[in-house]
């Protein structure tokens, strides 16, 4: 049995979508985490940054940020996809889009305060 944790900030997340939303975007995040040493390419994305490791899952229109950890899965965000996108099109970066997210202090700040309250 794998354990998913959502930390406070991805739980705020999840829980402000509609339920059936909800239902459906935990419904696409099925998988074991053997499984990303081999990643579909089409569902995920490994965003990286000082050994910093997170991955990306395209659930729907959404994108689940999580770091595979020794218990299994922490989830540390669920992000509308235009949110991302926008601010990719107005940063207008030449790279791939996880490369370009793991070269963004924005993105780790996001990461990092969502860390930061489960410390609390």
């Amino acid at each position: 049995m794998v354990q998913i944790v959502f930390n406070e900030i991805s739980a705020a997340e999840m829980a402000a979508l509609p339920k059936e939303m909800q239902l459906d975007l935990l419904a696409e995040f099925q998988f074991l985490p053997e499984e990303l040493d081999d990643l579909d390419a089409t569902k995920f994305g490994v965003v990286e940054r000082d050994g910093a490791r997170l991955f990306r899952y395209r659930a729907k229109d959404y994108r689940i940020y999580f770091a595979r950890v020794t218990e299994g899965i922490t989830v540390h965000r669920v992000l509308h996809k235009n949110t991302i996108r926008d601010f990719l099109f107005r940063a207008k970066l030449p790279m791939t889009e996880d490369a370009q997210l793991g070269q963004q202090k924005g993105f780790w700040k996001l990461i990092e305060e969502a860390e930061q309250t489960r410390r609390k």
